[in-house]
């Protein structure tokens, strides 16, 4: 096993802890220094030990050891926050599910994950009460919280002996075709998840990280053991907010901010008024910023941008644009080889498009596999190495810039979105025979949906309608915006949807976002 001081810029022996340690000494030693502050409440490490312990007394009260696995469905929140790193602690497979999927979407990833314990808020009961059999392994919050406040664990949290290749949690991707795969990420994915953070962020001492994305994402789960590397502050929130953005900046004094999902546009395309003259974020780190927005949003915003590239099969990051070129995701951050390779798996000449395919002499960088899906994770990982299925061109200084997905997927507000996951759903319509997704140009940021569907003959329903229908059963991301009725279309002798034949042109598409959008057919 190859140490972590050969590649990581750590400082001391504490630097270079696996997560674990690092967290169980961070929580005992850093005493009434702040860690966090969650909508404006702030809570020091002790005061967060104590709840972590109280945490770990009621997970054993039910029985809960290493090597179980506890779903959580929750809003970011302080005790969400001491739930995650109770399990961590206890050695025990955290499981994320997104606080906005539908019933199918939970079903779907309960079923194939069988978690010994589903812990989630009352926010989501009506969704859940769609759910046919939950086999007694579901406890609301607010109930935990009592049992905790009403018999508190007298004591400091406890550390379990966990492997560094012990799964950590199972997060739960769409970054391909069919079925949401699980990513098992482990103990040592973490760690190095934590250190590229903050050295893709360029976080320092005394800095302040604004926090929006939930915590059931990469996005925030990478940032929880960033304080105990680097004597930083989590300033969190409960989700994005555009209109309350700024002051919630103010309040918090942020340096920091993580943008994914177009976010740095929608900033941008606020009334100038509304964003403060002066402001202390120094730094903006994150993906999908375009070349052509790139100057807009330097000069509007006033910040440092460093793009990154990365995938949470490779424990998030792979690259970081440290120069500020515009529209680069950067270079292979110092641990890792990205490489760029054609169909043959020949690598590709400066400035032509390749598959991005990244290595490392560390072990453990990436996901050891996808839960019980031994076909998705032999296609990721060949001979050692990371095929991202995601395209990329390298220009003549070595710096690469992002392409597009190899991958029948899309990227909607900072997340990857399945086709298979939007199409499932729609052909369960009575009037739809057959439906394909496909992405087009968002005009803020990464991608929107566009749906082609084909009707049952003698069968139709309005756009609106079928919109409508949706939305109960689609998380927000995965609902397709533009819609076009198609009378038939060419397969393969698999009975696949020929996609590439399919127009992206949305001039004729009913768009949801719009009044008076019409239902228009459009041939294959």
């Amino acid at each position: 096993m190859h140490s972590y001081t050969n590649y990581f810029p750590v400082r001391s022996a504490h630097d270079a802890l696996d997560v674990v340690p690092l967290l169980h000494e961070g929580l005992l030693g850093n005493g009434e220094r702040t860690l966090l502050e969650f909508n404006g409440v702030k809570t020091s490490f002790s005061d967060m030990a104590a709840r972590v312990a109280s945490m770990q007394g009621w997970l054993a009260g039910r029985d809960v050891k290493q090597g179980d696995r506890v779903a959580l469905m929750l809003e970011n929140g302080l005790d969400h926050m001491a739930l995650i790193y109770a399990l961590m602690l206890t050695g025990v497979v955290w499981v994320p599910v997104n606080t906005r999927l539908k019933a199918p979407g939970i079903s779907y990833l309960l079923g194939h994950c069988r978690p010994d314990l589903f812990i989630a808020q009352r926010t989501f009961a009506e969704p859940l009460g769609e759910l046919a059999d939950l086999d007694g392994k579901l406890a609301w919050l607010d109930d935990l919280i009592e049992a905790t406040q009403t018999s508190p664990v007298q004591g400091l949290p406890q550390a379990a002996a966990v492997a560094t290749d012990h799964p950590l949690c199972l997060i739960y991707t769409s970054g391909t075709t069919g079925a949401p795969k699980g990513v098992v990420f482990t103990h040592r994915m973490m760690r190095i998840a934590s250190e590229a953070t903050r050295i893709v962020s360029d976080v320092k001492a005394g800095n302040r990280m604004f926090v929006w994305e939930p915590l059931c994402h990469i996005g925030g789960a990478q940032m929880l053991l960033v304080p105990f590397l680097e004597q930083t502050e989590l300033h969190i929130v409960e989700r994005f907010s555009s209109s309350k953005f700024w002051q919630q900046i103010e309040t918090a004094q942020a340096t920091h901010l993580h943008y994914l999902g177009g976010i740095l546009d929608i900033l941008a395309q606020l009334p100038p008024q509304v964003q403060p003259a002066r402001h202390s974020i120094r730094v903006a780190w994150g993906a999908g910023v375009s070349a052509k927005a790139w100057d807009g949003i330097l000069e509007r915003l006033q910040l440092t941008l460093r793009e990154c590239y990365g995938m949470t099969e490779g424990s998030s990051f792979a690259t970081v644009n440290a120069t500020g070129k515009r529209g680069s995701i950067g270079r292979a951050l110092p641990w890792l080889k990205v490489e760029l390779l054609d169909d043959s798996g020949a690598a590709v000449p400066t400035g032509e498009i390749g598959q991005i395919v990244v290595s490392s002499d560390i072990d453990g960088c990436f996901l050891p596999g996808y839960l019980d899906n031994p076909k998705a994770t032999a296609e990721a990982l060949q001979n050692g190495k990371l095929h991202t299925g995601d395209l990329a061109r390298r220009d003549a200084d070595g710096d690469l810039y992002f392409v597009g997905r190899k991958t029948d997927s899309m990227r909607v507000r900072g997340e990857n979105v399945s086709a298979w996951e939007i199409e499932r759903v729609f052909v369960m319509h009575p009037a739809i025979a057959a439906a394909a997704a496909v992405g087009v140009e968002s005009e803020v940021g990464e991608q929107e949906i566009l749906l082609y569907v084909q009707f049952k003959e003698g069968q139709s329903s309005s756009f609106a309608e079928l919109a409508e229908w949706a939305k109960s059963k689609l998380a927000s991301y995965q609902a397709p915006r533009y819609y076009l009725q198609a009378d038939s279309f060419e397969t393969t002798l698999s009975e696949r949807i020929k996609k590439h034949l399919l127009q992206r042109d949305i001039g004729a598409a009913w768009d949801r976002q719009r009044t008076g959008g019409r239902a228009l057919k459009t041939g294959s």
